[in-house]
């Protein structure tokens, strides 16, 4: 039986790329397509309240990233956080990236903020610190596609810290077999990345962004990132390979 994962859409795409890339949403469909394990996703934007009905029943919930700061007072983001705390204390399984690894950190104990390395764009680099049964095909470094000035600057108490660099140090974590949250952007594509990089480029100055199209020539692993994440959801029951 296919995993039915709910995915938590915490923002609208910049108008000019609509037409190409849809949303957060369709581009994690996309990549949950080509790895092997059978799953079927419901998109909501949160942004615009929209959530699903409490009958629904998920076996992960993914919370995607986000122009918006998880430590912003925003009210959409004060009601996506009640929302997730309560699916963690019903012990639900939870997924973060980039915004949504920052927010699900804050909000079990953690700490999320601006970081004073800056703009991290383009491809980056990551060691492996821990690598679960889960983390199915095994890697000896991560490297991940990413777009963030924010950072986790603190873990949860009970988080493994999953995946570290020097820009990055805590780039993803697990609590348990219950939250898995990763920085990165496995769901970007280079394409992607570099219309970002070109929207940005006034904004990030000329060196950080041709370092960043620069990074761009090496490849990233979002596809196998994709499948450990529907491995970990997928402890503790069967899942079928597509």
């Amino acid at each position: 039986m296919a995993l039915r994962i709910c995915i938590l859409e915490t923002d609208v795409l910049r108008p000019e790329l609509v037409d190409q890339y849809q949303g957060y949403g369709r581009m994690f469909e996309q990549l949950f397509a080509r790895q092997p394990i059978a799953a079927e996703f419901s998109i909501y934007n949160v942004v615009a309240g929209d959530y699903p009905p409490d009958s629904e029943r998920f076996d992960a919930y993914l919370v995607t990233g986000s122009k918006a700061d998880s430590f912003g007072s925003d009210p959409w983001i004060q009601t996506l956080k009640t929302y997730l705390l309560e699916r963690y204390e019903r012990g639900d399984k939870l997924l973060g990236v980039c915004f949504g690894h920052q927010l699900l950190a804050l909000l079990l104990g953690g700490k999320a903020e601006r970081a004073a390395q800056g703009w991290g764009v383009g491809t980056h680099n990551y060691r492996i610190a821990e690598q679960p049964q889960w983390m199915t095909p095994t890697l000896e470094d991560l490297t991940l596609l990413i777009s963030h000035q924010d950072q986790v600057t603190a873990l949860p108490e009970n988080a493994t810290l999953i995946a570290s660099s020097d820009f990055c140090p805590h780039a993803a974590y697990a609590i348990n077999d219950q939250v898995l949250c990763f920085q990165g952007h496995p769901e970007f594509i280079h394409d992607y990345s570099r219309a970002l990089l070109d929207i940005r480029q006034q904004h990030l100055g000329e060196q950080i962004y041709q370092q960043a199209i620069s990074s761009l020539d090496q490849d990233h692993q979002g596809t196998v990132v994709a499948e450990w994440m529907m491995r970990f959801v997928a402890l503790g029951r069967e899942a079928e390979p597509a």
